[in-house]
């Protein structure tokens, strides 16, 4: 991708993580659902926006975010440690909503990088599709 900018190369590697995220995302709360009557089982959550968030501020700031910070950046699965008050049916409610909530944030960035890919092809071809 030699052809791209430090924004555009940002940008890809930002997109990547979040997709990255959603599915471990997705495997989290499968996790949740699946032991939701084990005793001993601790859910599980995502750690990935706590990471980005030193990374939101130098957006915000306007100052420019470098590939590397960006590369520093893993999702990855811990255990929650919060069971929750017994509401068994409560609970899979919950999950089942943030299941949805992650497929919806999944299928955006996915037609997010269609829609960039389309326009790349374009450029690439000289407006002919």
């Amino acid at each position: 991708m030699a052809f791209l900018s430090e924004s555009d190369r940002v940008t890809s590697a930002l997109v990547q993580l979040a997709l990255d995220a959603a599915t471990l995302r997705h495997q989290a709360t499968a996790n949740n659902l699946a032991n939701i009557h084990s005793v001993d089982y601790q859910p599980q959550r995502l750690n990935f926006e706590e990471q980005l968030s030193a990374l939101r501020q130098a957006v915000a700031t306007h100052a420019p975010v470098a590939l590397a910070a960006v590369e520093q950046v893993r999702p990855f699965i811990e255990t929650n440690g919060v069971r929750g008050d017994g509401n068994v049916a409560q609970m899979i409610d919950m999950e089942v909503v943030k299941l949805a909530q992650n497929t919806v944030h999944y299928q955006a960035l996915i037609k997010a990088l269609d829609k960039r890919g389309t326009i790349l092809a374009m450029a690439v071809n000289e407006g002919r599709r």
